[in-house]
């Protein structure tokens, strides 16, 4: 909380955010399905991590790392290494879960949310270590 920030104001900021991304994670699934792509998965919660959208289009299974801020730049700068490994360990855990997925090849994608415009689905955003 910042120095001087009431609680109401606190959970305000909050609720705005939590809104807002969850908005970008719905245009992002809206986009992907346009694409082709079938949602298997929205806001997918383990131990290891969370997955935002897990989709699967032919043999490939996308797990998608919503951004939704201002810019794009700042998006892209909001996924660091150790978010990255968060995310590779949930997939593993979803996969462990759903055997029948086992088979398939992964990908890790990120969708760019920003006022004002079209998500903007960049694949293969980075591959794990």
């Amino acid at each position: 909380m910042r120095p001087g920030a009431e609680p109401a104001e606190v959970d305000s900021r909050r609720l705005r955010a939590w809104r807002y991304g969850w908005l970008g994670e719905t245009l992002g699934a809206l986009v992907l399905a346009a694409k082709g792509y079938r949602v298997l998965a929205r806001r997918w919660k383990t131990a290891a991590g969370e997955i935002d959208i897990v989709a699967r289009r032919r043999g490939v299974l996308v797990f998608v790392e919503v951004k939704a801020r201002r810019d794009a730049d700042s998006a892209i700068a909001a996924i660091g290494p150790r978010q990255r490994r968060r995310i590779e360990r949930a997939a593993g855990a979803f996969v462990g879960r759903r055997p029948e997925l086992a088979g398939l090849d992964w990908r890790f994608d990120v969708m760019l949310v920003t006022p004002w415009g079209l998500p903007r689905h960049l694949k293969n955003a980075w591959r794990p270590e």
